[in-house]
């Protein structure tokens, strides 16, 4: 029997068990979810990692300097990925692992190497880990969604400068992010 010739009432019978059995699983106390089984997370946009990693690049170039930046989210997963045209390709490495640093830490991937001094040596040996200055938190609203990290300006403290002024360009946007 097709589904078009079966009676009407055999559609709403197969509802009305499907809703039984939704409400039952609801109210099992095995079942049900408790509040802390999930959270909600704040996620950068492909756009807006889009536009940190692109202001960061025009930044250093400004100064003449041909860097990559990657910008990485919160799980330190590559987002968005840009390389001047004359950066070597070694500087997309260096980059996404400074950004990975601060990811781990939390802070700039050079204030976690001036806080952790004693374990650098050891943290630069971590797979896709490396401590050294170029690297900046993304917050949206107080909460980590990423991190920036550039390469291939001469010392990391000048890549840490473009990648900030690669922030302030999007502060309004991760300041009243809702």
């Amino acid at each position: 029997m097709s589904l078009e010739s079966k009676p009407l009432y055999a559609a709403n019978k197969r509802s009305a068990w499907w809703t039984a059995a939704g409400i039952a699983a609801l109210l099992s106390p095995g079942l049900a979810a408790a509040a802390d089984d999930f959270m909600d997370t704040r996620r950068m946009g492909m756009e807006l990692a889009e536009d940190i990693a692109r202001a960061a690049v025009l930044a250093c170039r400004e100064q003449g300097w041909q860097v990559s930046a990657v910008v990485v989210d919160r799980s330190a997963v590559p987002q968005a990925v840009l390389r001047d045209l004359n950066a070597s390709r070694f500087t997309l490495q260096i980059a996404e692992e400074k950004a990975n640093a601060v990811i781990l830490s939390g802070v700039a991937s050079s204030e976690f190497r001036s806080n952790r001094e004693d374990i650098r040596p050891e943290m630069n040996q971590v797979d896709g880990i490396l401590v050294l200055a170029g690297g900046l938190p993304i917050r949206a609203a107080g909460s980590l969604v990423g991190a920036v990290g550039v390469s291939g300006a001469p010392g990391g403290e000048r890549d840490e400068v473009c990648a900030q002024k690669a922030l302030e360009s999007v502060a309004e946007r991760l300041d009243f992010a809702d």
